[in-house]
């Protein structure tokens, strides 16, 4: 059986050599691909951290788990484990150095060892190993340190393989100004560092002469950590670097041969099950990726999914489907601002730059979209001609069938997965209480998502000729029902004045979730 060796980073998107970014300094990234493949289109579930590592340790998306919103706490049922557990149980020795972060807490059979002395080394002689190293050099934080601790971080860069601002290339939707320029070559100089991380790991694999019995796996957590792409669901914060170096005696399982590109649709809700196939464990069925190489591998994916939820202080729903070309993202709460103030993405010098610009009215119309005070319902993109995702083509008549097709998809996915993300938070917790919120997603009762849909797409509409039904549903025995219909009241802002009396008893409802929305719409 091989040992299975997970190197994985933070915060990057594939700006790598090996994949045609000619700014970057990653000779060992670029080896490794020129030894093993390179997947073109891997995907996160979402432009963060945490729901995303709850994906990758279970095989179930967030959205089904509960593990939605960033910084929130979910329970599993007993049959969900993490799947490393499943790999111990067939002699595998686990280890994971060090991070967790999963949006839940880390049961203690997850793992042989976990901590920063955590190593395939510790294991039994002869005991095959899976082993996750994750290297947070290439962190969002790590961009915005003072001068002094960030040149001692990268201090094994040589003079060439420092980026010049000057030279950087920064994507359209962010204003032309040093300290872009600045953030910008600074995350490539991290992606340098942390290749140089990368090095040292494959040299121990070397050493310990276990290269030849090692599937190693390179990715990162999602996206670009830079504002607008970090925590978003555009391809910025969705697409990242995924290379997998097989040795000769497992090249069999490989899609192609060294050096090679694999253009297949990967997301990482594929890569527990992925392990298991290639570990030669039976994939659970609760599992709701699937293995895309091994004796369990399933037939290639049309679409890939992704979601956006509650990150950090700020409220917002997005959720959004994408095969090989378009990207079809939906709104849930067009209502509010794509640059919604969120406290850690503040202290970046891009984002102050950024906003300062904003507020000065000194932004181009591709700068300044972010800062609109409302979303569209509805973002059709061609990845393929718009690779920045700067036209929108949702309202495009040529481009309706797409749009049509996608947004149907998008709602089976919902309604397939239990989606969680239409009930309020307190609303999930309320009702999972003696439960987990992965049980009471799937009880129709608990999690109407067919009727919130609907709901919310009428309240999404902002449009006054809804506004009687929606001072109806105020009244409705469902809370989850009655606080969309106080969304789409707030979304109304002043041409919500004649549903006051309406508003006025909502404020009183015993969900406080209405309670909320109801004041927020009186103000």
């Amino acid at each position: 059986r091989p040992n299975i060796l997970w190197i994985t980073c933070e915060d990057i998107s594939p700006n790598l050599g090996c994949y045609g970014d000619r700014f970057a300094r990653t000779p060992v990234l670029d080896r490794l691909a020129d030894q093993g493949v390179r997947y073109t289109n891997a995907y996160a579930v979402t432009g963060v951290c945490a729901p995303n590592r709850s994906c990758l340790i279970t095989g179930v998306y967030p959205s089904t788990l509960g593990s939605h919103n960033m910084r929130c706490t979910t329970r599993l049922p007993d049959f969900i484990k993490c799947f490393p557990e499943y790999l111990r149980r067939a002699g595998y020795y686990c280890t994971n150095n060090v991070k967790t972060d999963y949006n839940f807490p880390t049961p203690r059979t997850a793992w042989d060892e976990c901590s920063r002395k955590a190593h395939w080394r510790n294991r039994r002689p002869g005991q095959p190993f899976f082993a996750v190293f994750n290297f947070t050099i290439t962190h969002e934080s790590q961009i915005r340190l003072p001068d002094k601790t960030f040149f001692r971080k990268t201090a094994r860069l040589t003079p060439q393989q420092r980026h010049d601002p000057a030279r950087v290339t920064i994507p359209p939707f962010h204003p032309e100004t040093p300290e872009v320029r600045q953030d910008w070559a600074r995350y490539h100089d991290l992606i340098t560092a942390m290749d140089y991380q990368v090095g040292d790991l494959l040299k121990q694999l070397d050493e310990d002469q276990l290269a030849n019995e090692t599937i190693v796996f390179f990715f990162s957590d999602h996206g670009a950590g830079m504002p607008g792409c970090k925590k978003w669901v555009w391809e910025s914060g969705l697409h990242v670097p995924l290379i997998v170096r097989f040795p000769k005696k497992y090249r069999d399982l490989a899609p192609g041969p060294p050096g090679s590109a694999c253009d297949r649709l990967v997301s990482f809700v594929d890569f527990a099950p992925t392990v298991l196939s290639l570990a030669g464990v039976k994939i659970p069925p609760h599992m709701q990726g699937r293995a895309f190489l091994g004796p369990q591998a399933g037939p290639s994916r049309q679409y890939v999914y992704a979601i956006r939820d509650r990150m950090g202080e700020r409220y917002d729903i997005v959720r959004v489907v994408r095969d090989a070309r378009f990207h079809y993202m939906r709104n849930y709460c067009p209502h509010l601002s794509w640059s919604q103030y969120s406290s850690y993405t503040e202290m970046m010098p891009t984002m102050k730059v950024w906003r300062r610009l904003a507020e000065a009215g000194k932004l181009n119309a591709i700068q300044g979209r972010y800062f609109r005070p409302t979303k569209p319902i509805e973002e059709l993109y061609d990845t393929q001609a718009d690779p920045h995702q700067i036209r929108n083509l949702a309202s495009d008549p040529k481009y309706q069938d797409v749009l049509q097709r996608l947004r149907r998809e998008s709602h089976r996915w919902m309604r397939q997965t239990h989606d969680l993300g239409l009930l309020p938070e307190f609303e999930v917790n309320r009702r999972a209480e003696g439960r987990t919120p992965y049980q009471i997603g799937a009880d129709e009762r608990r999690n109407p998502i067919r009727r919130l849909q609907e709901v919310a797409d009428l309240a999404n509409q902002m449009s006054p000729t809804n506004l009687v039904p929606l001072a109806g549903l105020l009244k409705d025995n469902e809370p989850a029902v009655r606080y969309w219909a106080a969304v789409g009241l707030v979304a109304l802002g002043p041409r919500a004045e004649p549903a006051c009396d309406a508003l006025q008893a909502a404020a009183s409802d015993p969900a406080p979730n209405v309670r909320v929305a109801a004041a927020e719409a009186l103000a």
